[in-house]
């Protein structure tokens, strides 16, 4: 029996927000590899009677290495397995689901990328942030909060007329305000900071670019959480006084 890798991405963490073709997936696997934060989407593996490997990453703490990972993928497709390989978001949106295809195409391995709704759109979304408007930005710029080499050109990210969202940045907060700042971004750009999405304990701060950092810490957010620089902050608390009557 030939093996197959699928990619998966379990969304922003509410089991509901799986696509059917990944739950479907999830149901047929022998075995699935999955990372730290697919939230309730938990709960559906509990479901499976699949093998479980837990390989997830967090800052500072890897259960497994990249490369270890990738030869888990293809050895139990190799075994005739059905593997998914389950990220939260999406695994082509900082997920390196890329690297994982990258390497099961040089083994000769069969696979399949199935999309998740990435939190890069979704939790701001759901604290009432649209990462486009007509109003607002033209543009819209993602980017990684913590990358080991520096590659993000800050001076032309400043001056780029589009809205910023920072996935995995919450403890370079103060870095990344500040590199912006000083490239030219002004410092009373509206700012959130999306603690938790799509969770009981979801919770929004909000700001500007030289001050949400301290709020923040001030604050006590914890990952995870995406952060949103741009005017469509204003959104969010227009439709906030809206339907409080207060407009």
């Amino acid at each position: 029996m030939k093996g197959k890798v699928f990619i998966v991405g379990a969304g922003p963490g509410r089991k509901d927000l799986l696509t059917i073709r990944a739950l479907n997936v999830i149901r047929e696997a022998d075995v699935i590899l999955y990372d730290d934060l697919i939230g309730e989407v938990v709960e559906v593996l509990k479901e499976t009677k699949a093998k479980l490997v837990s390989v997830g990453k967090r800052k500072g703490r890897h259960k497994f290495e990249q490369e270890e990972i990738n030869r888990m993928l293809a050895d139990f497709a190799k075994e005739g397995k059905i593997v998914v390989r389950l990220k939260g978001g999406d695994p082509f949106v900082f997920g390196r689901g890329g690297e994982e295809m990258e390497f099961l195409a040089r083994e000769g391995i069969d696979f399949e990328y199935v999309p998740g709704v990435t939190s890069a759109i979704a939790v701001p979304g759901a604290a009432g942030i649209p990462i486009t408007h007509r109003n607002c930005d033209p543009a819209v710029v993602i980017i990684t909060g913590h990358e080991t080499k520096e590659r993000l050109n800050w001076s032309a990210l400043a001056k780029l007329n589009a809205t910023i969202v920072v996935l995995m940045g919450l403890s370079n907060i103060e870095k990344i305000c500040a590199n912006l700042i000083e490239h030219g971004k002004d410092p009373e750009t509206p700012v959130a900071v999306i603690e938790k999405g799509f969770s009981n304990e979801q919770r929004v701060v909000d700001g500007t670019l030289k001050e949400i950092a301290e709020k923040v810490r001030r604050m006590n957010v914890s990952p995870p959480a995406v952060i949103v620089i741009g005017k469509v902050v204003e959104i969010m608390r227009n439709v906030a006084k809206l339907r409080e009557g207060l407009v």
